[in-house]
């Protein structure tokens, strides 16, 4: 097997005490890509980058040579919100997630595509094409990608079915603007089996007739606590949940998938690393 398999494996690192400290955790567990948050997840309140943040994270990239760094929105953004100041916020707070991914150079920025809060699905539908367009709009130019998230499925989310995100992308004006980000936990939740061979092959068919395998541009690696079609997002530490490891091994040794950012989202980073470097 290609060691390039494994080349781009890597997990969601905390940027406590500085954004450049992510990429040296990141290095030490022996990591070969990061996803981060660029400010904090659960506030509202707008980061503006120094530009000596900016300058030492660029610098430490180098230095450890972890590429590519992938950024994770805000948890509090949602596109689909019928509520027009919230919806409002999350337009803003994405035009500034963009801005930061720009400036430290990280070119996709992971998305969980909304909840609607009862409006109903199209209607949801609707409004997080409406929000892309206009943040499109707002940011022409940008190299950066938003990778569409499949969802668990609670409550009224969007994007707990390959059919909802690609329905989203391809009514996007700049859909080459989009990706799409598959978590094994989600889908798994959501309703997908992912037990067995002919699962794994099953799931990256439909993908490919749906979204376009062309456009799965990070997955998200996690076991899950809960059972399948659960609908309750709660990650494990691979092999130890309802999913258990043969989906992660044929993930990590299929080649047609060795040039996509694998990201460990699960409670015990070092021990996830190195299982899944030896299903190689």
């Amino acid at each position: 097997m290609d060691g390039h398999t494994i080349s781009l494996l890597g997990a969601h690192m905390s940027i406590a005490g500085g954004l450049e400290k992510a990429l040296l955790r990141g290095a030490s567990l022996g990591c070969a890509t990061i996803q981060i948050f660029t400010k904090s997840a659960i506030r509202w309140e707008e980061r503006i980058l120094e530009n000596s943040e900016i300058t030492l994270f660029r610098e430490t990239r180098k230095q450890t040579g972890i590429a590519p760094v992938i950024s994770h929105a805000s948890y509090l953004i949602n596109l689909a919100s019928p509520d027009r100041e919230i919806y409002l916020k999350s337009l803003n707070a994405m035009v500034h997630e963009i801005r930061r991914c720009e400036q430290l150079g990280v070119d996709l920025l992971v998305l969980h595509p909304g909840h609607h809060r009862g409006a109903g699905d199209e209607w949801g539908i609707a409004r997080v094409v409406e929000a892309l367009n206009a943040i499109h709009a707002e940011t022409t130019g940008a190299p950066v990608k938003i990778a569409l998230e499949t969802t668990a499925g609670q409550g009224t989310c969007l994007g707990s079915s390959l059919e909802q995100i690609a329905r989203i992308m391809e009514r996007v004006k700049e859909n080459t603007r989009l990706a799409f980000c598959l978590d094994t936990c989600h889908i798994f939740v959501a309703g997908c089996n992912l037990r067995t061979k002919e699962n794994y092959h099953d799931l990256f068919s439909r993908i490919d007739d749906t979204i376009g395998k062309e456009n799965l541009m990070v997955i998200h690696l996690n076991d899950s606590k809960r059972e399948m079609g659960s609908r309750v997002d709660r990650h494990e530490n691979i092999g130890a949940g309802m999913i258990g490891e043969g989906v992660f091994r044929l993930i990590m040794r299929d080649p047609s998938l060795a040039g996509i950012p694998k990201i460990i989202e699960t409670p015990s980073d070092l021990e996830n690393v190195r299982l899944l470097k030896s299903f190689v």
